[in-house]
């Protein structure tokens, strides 16, 4: 299965300039999910991280292993929502090796395999890589979580 940018969208709540995605490239049942970030010299961040050498920061690089988990997890229910962006899923722990920096030009591929997927929740983990050189190495444990009642 592969997703576009658009598609991305209908499933993430996330938005620019949060939203660090471009491509789902491969989406397997119960194996793996894979999905592709063009870092380009234009994305707002690279402003004060760091203007003399650019480089992505590390936690918008698990940022987009967690979309991609949370797109996973999404496509795993039994009858995911066409539009299910707003449903919540909260993230609860995260482990991770940085290898490598990130910078402009660089496509990062994310490779994401479920630990444990559950209905209310679960654990992936996977790599981040440029070029089949890893740069990131990470757990993810999620659960979807309730949305809160708004103020009065």
């Amino acid at each position: 299965m592969v997703l576009n940018f658009e598609e991305i969208k209908k499933l993430l709540p996330q938005r620019f300039p949060f939203l660090m995605l471009d491509r789902i490239i491969d989406y397997e049942y119960e194996k793996r999910i894979v999905g592709i970030k063009n870092v380009t010299g234009n994305e707002t961040f690279f402003q004060g991280h760091f203007p003399e050498e650019a480089i992505m920061p590390g936690a918008l690089i698990l940022e987009a292993m967690a979309q991609t988990s949370l797109i996973y997890f999404k496509l795993s229910q039994n009858n995911p929502k066409k539009d299910s962006a707003s449903t919540p899923v909260l993230f609860g722990g995260i482990k991770a090796k940085f290898i490598m920096p990130v910078v402009p030009g660089d496509v990062l591929k994310i490779e994401m395999t479920p630990v444990k997927v559950i209905s209310s929740g679960g654990i992936m983990e996977g790599k981040a890589s440029v070029d089949g050189n890893v740069v990131c190495k990470a757990e993810l444990c999620f659960s979807a979580g309730r949305k809160q009642p708004k103020p009065l």
